[in-house]
């Protein structure tokens, strides 16, 4: 039998964190660069808008007003997906078919500077220090609360990821039930756990680092990947060192590592097609629901629409929607791209 060929063959790869697969097929492009490549005008910002309802000192849409702040913002958003008033829903079920729950939480925006014209790549390391500082604050806030028993934190970045507000800002969902990926996660850490008697990621992140095809950075306590099994052309995985179940379980060094190794991507990212790069990004980590969970590592998803320019997206459909996730460029292509321009080092990030 031969021997499968991982840049040439179609294949399908497994995803560990969470038992689905991915197709890729690698023999559609020769080389992950094809066709035109357009850089697209980058639009010059205000360092302070006065139409904006995040800048300070402004007015929001529901007429309350910001702070004159000067580091890092937080306030319940005025227009919230979850609500919590105290008062517990009966259960909507009719023959097990049509199933609702009453969903509780509380939701949060979190600006991560008063400048508009800022973004996590162009943010100074004591800034982005202070950024992860108030994450890991309002991980323990919020998680302590008791109908809390998960907290998400995201950042939708760009117009094409459907931000609302070009200031730079992220939010925090914390609801009283597990969402759905990382319940999957969940659920793959613990049937590794009990399979093979270690954790999950930190056995994969050993794996990369000895085998460095899909590493795109690292600093002393993170390491950014292009994981195995990623979907999007270049998506990316960032993984601490240390075996920790939380943002708020970091040491000093490791929140200043964080902060070096998330400005070192998104810079990558910027460079990559000369251009502000659209992502999501979001972090999973251990639930809140009073369990210790030690099967849990923390790390932070990156997903980057852009495909082969700063104006070519990937699409999610047909097959895709329909079948089976699917990929052409390898993530080690994506890797040895992505890698070239985030060689550079912050300051202090170890």
């Amino acid at each position: 039998m031969a021997a499968l060929d991982l840049q040439k063959d179609p294949h399908r790869r497994f995803n560990a964190l969470t038992g689905e697969w991915v197709l890729v097929s690698p023999h559609r492009t020769a080389r992950p660069w094809l066709g035109q490549v357009e850089n697209v005008p980058v639009e010059t910002m205000p360092a302070y808008d006065p139409s904006c309802y995040m800048c300070p000192g402004n007015k929001r849409a529901t007429g309350a007003q910001n702070p004159v702040y000067e580091r890092t913002l937080v306030f319940d958003n005025d227009y919230p997906a979850l609500f919590h008033d105290g008062v517990r829903r009966q259960d909507f079920v009719q023959n097990d078919l049509l199933v609702a729950n009453g969903e509780y939480g509380i939701c949060r925006v979190v600006c991560f500077s008063p400048r508009h014209d800022l973004t996590i790549s162009l943010m100074s390391l004591p800034e982005l220090e202070q950024v992860v500082n108030v994450w890991a604050g309002q991980y323990r806030e919020l998680g302590a609360l008791p109908f809390v028993n998960y907290v998400q934190i995201f950042e939708n970045r760009g117009a094409m990821m459907g931000a609302s507000n070009p200031h730079p800002h992220g939010q925090i969902w914390a609801s009283s039930s597990m969402p759905n990926e990382p319940s999957k996660e969940q659920a793959r850490k613990q049937q590794y756990r009990a399979d093979h008697g270690s954790c999950l990621l930190c056995d994969y992140l050993k794996l990369e680092r000895e085998v460095t095809d899909r590493l795109v950075c690292e600093n002393q306590h993170f390491s950014a990947v292009i994981p195995f099994w990623a979907i999007w052309p270049f998506e990316t995985l960032i993984l601490p060192h240390r075996h920790v179940g939380a943002i708020s379980d970091l040491s000093r060094d490791e929140c200043t590592g964080l902060a070096d190794i998330l400005k070192r991507l998104t810079m990558g990212y910027d460079r990559l097609f000369h251009v502000p790069f659209p992502y999501s990004m979001g972090f999973h980590q251990r639930p809140t629901d009073g369990e210790s969970h030690t099967e849990w590592h923390m790390h932070i998803h990156f997903y980057p629409p852009l495909l082969r320019s700063s104006t070519i997206r990937k699409f999610m459909v047909g097959y895709e929607m329909l079948g089976t996730p699917q990929r052409d460029i390898t993530p080690e292509t994506a890797a040895t791209c992505l890698r070239e321009v985030s060689r550079t080092k912050t300051a202090g990030g170890g």
